[in-house]
């Protein structure tokens, strides 16, 4: 069989690839207007992170996307950025950079195949419909060459699908699994329909906490499309700023994000705001894929009970069964969503480490890392809300 030759390069800026290209490797179900099924792969979510600042020099994310191109076509992309720290990814590799530099290495810089400041599971390795073998194995073998040819430390991929991780797995790569809290839609009808499914204990704890939530004086909304207004932006970006402020030191995202945003991605957004007194005083932010709500940041400027999980748990529970979603991905870490209906889901992520003796102590770290989520996944399914019988059915 004849070997088909591939060609690598690099983008410094998504202004030198048209976006139907880009989006025609991202997104190809988008095609007519469809909505994508991963909005923060698309040609617009990622030059708003790169318009406003947000990646770039100074913020430790600096783009160097890959493209690959069969005989002049381009089959495949990928939204790689050159790492000087391990901010922003949400699958965390401290420690190994701190081993590895006691070690005498210098993990960073490293290569970072992801959406940045997004832990949202997707497609990393972007490859057009029919190259999926070709274009995988393109774009992995093209990370670490460069990564290699540059003597750095590392390539990673995080929150790939499980299809990726086992791809990525046969081509060499290491396959690390993590968790996060989704909610998933069984068809309901509507919430009272989701809490049937919930043992009456949990049924009753949930009723009492969104009464508790909605008791705080004052009305809740959610914005979407040409209903969001400049308004609601900047009552959001001083949520954000406080809760940026708290958890990372610095907000991730700056503030000419939000105005791009609501140039060009809101129809990709549904915010959900609360009002007081003539007053924006709290909001969660949302993304909108083809079968999934994503939530990504929430704030607030005051703190009512129950409020924080009214507006970014329940309410975004709302959106999906409304909008007939089937899943609802509420983030990074937080146990506190199992009680509220997000069950325990594996996430994914692939790594290859330049050094051999040093990829050898992660492969087998990985192993044991890799039984323990198991473990965890299965304790914590057994002490979530839902019914027994609930639970045997979705499994």
């Amino acid at each position: 069989m004849q070997q088909q030759e591939i060609e690598i390069n690099l983008l410094r800026s998504l202004r030198e690839i048209d976006a139907s290209d880009w989006d025609a490797c991202a997104c190809p179900e988008a095609r007519g207007g469809a909505r994508p099924n991963d909005p923060f792969t698309t040609h617009r979510f990622l030059s708003a992170l790169e318009e406003s600042g947000s990646v770039g020099r100074g913020t430790g994310w600096q783009p160097q996307y890959l493209t690959a191109y069969a005989q002049g076509h381009l089959i495949g992309v990928a939204p790689m950025y050159v790492k000087s720290h391990s901010q922003g990814e949400y699958i965390f590799d401290h420690n190994w950079a701190h081993a590895y530099e006691r070690a005498g290495g210098r993990y960073y810089p490293k290569l970072q195949i992801a959406v940045p400041h997004t832990p949202a599971t997707g497609r990393r390795l972007l490859v057009r419909p029919g190259f999926e073998d070709t274009g995988t194995a393109a774009l992995v073998q093209g990370g670490v060459q460069l990564a290699a040819n540059n003597q750095l430390s590392s390539l990673h991929l995080t929150f790939c699908t499980e299809e990726e991780a086992l791809r990525g797995e046969d081509l060499g790569l290491m396959v690390r699994k993590t968790q996060q809290f989704h909610w998933h839609n069984h068809g309901y009808r509507d919430f009272d329909a989701f809490l049937t499914s919930l043992s009456s204990r949990k049924r009753k704890n949930l009723r009492k906490e969104r009464a508790t939530a909605q008791s705080f004086g004052g009305s809740i909304q959610t914005f979407t499309g040409s209903a969001l207004e400049p308004e609601h932006w900047e009552a959001f970006w001083q949520f954000y700023q406080d809760t940026g402020a708290r958890k990372w030191g610095t907000p991730y995202l700056t503030r000419q994000f939000f105005d791009i945003a609501h140039d060009s991605l809101r129809d990709d957004i549904a915010l959900v705001l609360a009002e007081r007194n003539g007053r924006w005083i709290a909001g969660a932010l949302n993304f909108i894929g083809a079968q999934t709500l994503y939530g990504r940041y929430w704030g607030c400027s005051e703190h009512h009970p129950c409020l924080h999980f009214e507006l970014c748990y329940y309410q975004a529970i709302d959106i999906a069964i409304a909008h007939g979603l089937a899943r609802v991905e509420a983030g990074a870490q937080g146990e506190h969503k199992l009680a509220r209906g997000y069950l325990p889901t594996p996430t994914w992520s692939l790594h290859w480490v330049n050094d051999p003796g040093f990829a050898n102590a992660i492969g087998e770290y990985l192993k044991a890392e890799r039984d323990a989520i198991d473990e965890e996944i299965e304790v914590l399914t057994e002490y979530g809300p839902f019914k027994r019988a609930t639970i045997e059915e979705q499994e």
